[in-house]
């Protein structure tokens, strides 16, 4: 009942979170990838050593190619992400990479992907994660059809969507500091992380409201039902649970992000506070949300 009592304070932490992300996105944006911008990639494999990030990233600069990206990748390797480029500059930027001859590489790829296919693969994540958003508030609203007092069904799959929202903005809002400091960019593992947040946060979300759902078919017979204490008694029964399989998820992701490759770094990240976020928001923020609206329906009744 702690978290039921103290509903505005952690409604309104919330509140403040995703205002934060919101005025970071406006105020440092987020780079966009050449997956949907366009440009080429190119990956090379070193065979004695590889130079250091730090010597090799000024080089790539001068070559006024614009803005170059340089991620390491494995123990030798590097990804390199630029505008398109054309064979002169392709050959130029192989001499760079091997310190004009200094260090033997292998060329492992490249790739060049035109505007027109960034465009189609933009469109693509958008319709996917609405496609998500749509399918999450129709299973909530069919799972909970027979839940209409004293909140009725479609207000679950309502606040499910709030603390998605939620969920979402706040690893985003990390992620434009990533993207303006660290030069981290939204890429094809960005939309993955987003929606794998989705389905991952959603689920504790709906076991919470499962279990005021049986609370509530057990207190049916009662005339004097009090919501507040049904739901305060189902955090009470499910937020251990909850907290305990979310820590287990975000170990494995911190691995991830400390013994994992390079290219996987911001998604391991990204996921990691997606997954901190969404149980934060299943236990503070959905269920309050939900006495929230009883207690202002029961004041708006004449």
């Amino acid at each position: 009942m702690f978290i039921i009592k103290h509903k505005k304070i952690f409604i309104t932490i919330s509140i403040i979170l995703v205002l934060l992300s919101i005025t970071s996105l406006f105020i440092f944006g987020l780079k966009v990838g050449i997956e949907f911008k366009g440009g080429a990639l190119t990956e090379v494999l070193y065979e004695d050593s590889r130079p250091l990030h730090s010597d090799l990233q000024p080089k790539l600069d001068s070559l006024e190619f614009g803005s170059i990206l340089l991620q390491p990748t494995g123990g030798m390797g590097y990804i390199v992400k630029s505008r398109d480029l054309t064979d002169a500059e392709h050959s130029l930027l192989l001499r760079t990479l091997s310190m004009e001859g200094k260090n033997v590489l292998e060329e492992r790829s490249f790739n060049s992907i035109g505007p027109s296919i960034g465009r189609e693969l933009t469109r693509r994540a958008v319709v996917s994660i609405i496609l998500v958003s749509l399918g999450i508030i129709l299973f909530i609203a069919y799972a909970f059809r027979k839940v209409s007092k004293p909140v009725s069904s479609w207000k679950y799959g309502f606040i499910a969507i709030v603390t998605l929202l939620h969920d979402v903005a706040i690893p985003v809002g990390l992620f434009t500091f990533l993207s303006y400091f660290y030069g981290a960019e939204v890429d094809t593992l960005f939309v993955v992380a987003v929606l794998t947040i989705l389905g991952l946060s959603v689920s504790d979300t709906i076991v919470i409201f499962d279990r005021i759902r049986e609370n509530l078919k057990s207190q049916a017979s009662n005339s004097k039902i009090n919501f507040s204490e049904i739901v305060g008694k189902s955090l009470d029964q499910s937020f251990i649970r909850s907290i305990c399989t979310s820590l287990t998820v975000i170990l494995v992701l911190l691995a991830l992000f400390f013994f994992g490759p390079e290219s996987t770094k911001y998604f391991a990240l990204m996921l990691t506070a997606g997954m901190f976020f969404g149980t934060y928001s299943s236990i503070f923020l959905a269920s309050p949300i939900l006495v929230f609206i009883e207690e202002w329906q029961k004041k708006s009744r004449p």
